[in-house]
């Protein structure tokens, strides 16, 4: 016999085909511009050898990054498993095209933790951050939740070289910046600058609409592979794309000038690499549908969650709000136990590396850090909040979701506890 929340998650379920179905037209949009670029550089399995030592001529490698260079709209691109992660990739475009003198500009306000030691805002001195190389920053807030281009033109001096924009709200309390209004700021922007360096950072972001930045007219876009477009496949690496001259300058940040993109040995991670990005799409949506799913799910709990299940989504994080630290700590443990990996692992808050605050992660994950894998975390300060992102199928994210309640139920931590 069916339980009541079970019940209930159906109804919901049933209620949001509609919306998942609008979804999967976003999926079937982008899984053509996807197999397109596949059909035009030929791939075949030779592309997927292995290359070792200096990786010199790795036809595999080169026609992966033409293929992610077409299907994001830029000129060219570094698909790499030598990034570390979506802040690796992040810091290389910045430290490629940034010199000192210069300055770089967030127009979305302060940028996610991880980015603050790099800037320089925080951490300890010697540790190379731009600041250190004399290279200034400055940031604008967000006007109601859109760029604020008049504030952002008055603002740009005569060092201004990087205006940088966070697509996703990341761990602060802000709308998420779509697509449309990555294109108006930077064609007003570029209307009176047009030497402007505009840089997106991508992280959650890729495929969640039919468009990505590069069409909007960013000259550069980074990301990870173990987030969307990895499609839970790639184990590793990151990527940038966008104006070849600029990828130029980044490839010679990663490897060294004179060697640039010529060089970084694949050792036999393309096909996952390859895979990941044809599945990406499709996971992609199952990730998407998961997030809505829990905005409704959650929210007919009594539970405060942003984005709200009707809401045009631009990236795959959803956030719910605790009032308690102790509450968001069991949600996430409960999430934690419905995860396919390190599932009798309590996760407890921790410092991690990059964040000011001790984090509360969720992520029985087959591959560490992936958020296209289903996760629950968030920074254990006020206001409470965990994101909630990825699920590599929806059936998944439901599953944990709807028994995450359950458990919470239990131990009377719903009502007015929650």
């Amino acid at each position: 016999m069916m339980e009541k929340t079970e019940i209930k998650a159906d109804e919901i379920h049933k209620a949001l085909l509609t919306r998942f179905f609008e979804i999967g037209k976003i999926v079937e949009k982008n899984q053509e511009r996807v197999l397109r670029a596949f059909r035009q550089q030929q791939i075949s399995e030779f592309h997927f050898q292995a290359s070792t030592g200096y990786g010199y001529d790795d036809i595999g490698r080169e026609a992966l990054e033409r293929i992610y260079a077409d299907v994001f709209g830029g000129e060219a691109a570094l698909v790499r498993n030598q990034f570390v992660s979506g802040t690796h990739a992040i810091s290389t475009a910045l430290y490629g095209v940034l010199r000192p003198g210069d300055e770089l500009m967030y127009i979305t306000g302060r940028p996610y933790d991880t980015l603050e030691e790099i800037i320089g805002l925080r951490g300890r001195s010697g540790s190379g951050s731009l600041k250190e190389y004399n290279i200034s920053y400055r940031e604008v807030e967000l006007q109601h939740g859109l760029i604020d281009t008049e504030t952002v033109l008055k603002s740009v001096r005569a060092e201004t070289k990087v205006l940088g924009i966070q697509r996703s709200c990341g761990y602060d309390n802000r709308p998420s910046v779509n697509v449309s209004e990555i294109r108006r700021a930077v064609e007003a922007i570029k209307s009176v600058y047009p030497d402007m360096i505009i840089f997106v950072d991508n992280c959650y972001g890729e495929f969640v609409e039919t468009e990505e930045p590069p069409h909007c007219g960013a000259d550069l876009t980074a990301g990870s592979l173990i987030k969307n477009p990895g499609g839970g496949l790639a184990k590793t690496g990151g990527y940038i794309v966008g104006d070849s001259s600029l990828i130029e300058q980044c490839s010679f940040r990663l490897t060294a000038p004179g060697i640039g993109a010529e060089g970084g040995a694949s050792l036999g991670l393309l096909r996952d690499m390859y895979q990941g990005f044809f599945m990406a799409p499709h996971t992609v949506g199952e990730a998407l549908k998961g997030a809505v799913f829990t905005s409704a799910y959650l929210g007919a709990q009594g539970m405060e969650t942003f984005p709200a299940p009707e809401d045009a989504r631009t990236d795959l994080i959803q956030s719910v709000s605790f009032p308690t630290k102790e509450s968001m700590i069991a949600f996430c443990q409960a999430v934690q136990s419905w995860s396919p990996v390190d599932s009798h692992v309590k996760p407890q808050p921790s410092p991690m590396p990059g964040y000011e605050s001790d984090v509360i992660m969720a992520a029985g994950a087959f591959t560490q850090g992936a958020s296209i894998e289903l996760s629950a975390d968030g920074p254990l300060r006020e206001p409470y909040r965990a994101y909630v992102q990825g699920g590599l199928t929806f059936e998944h994210v439901k599953t944990a979701v709807v028994n995450a309640v359950k458990q919470l139920e239990e131990n009377r931590m719903l009502g007015n506890k929650l």
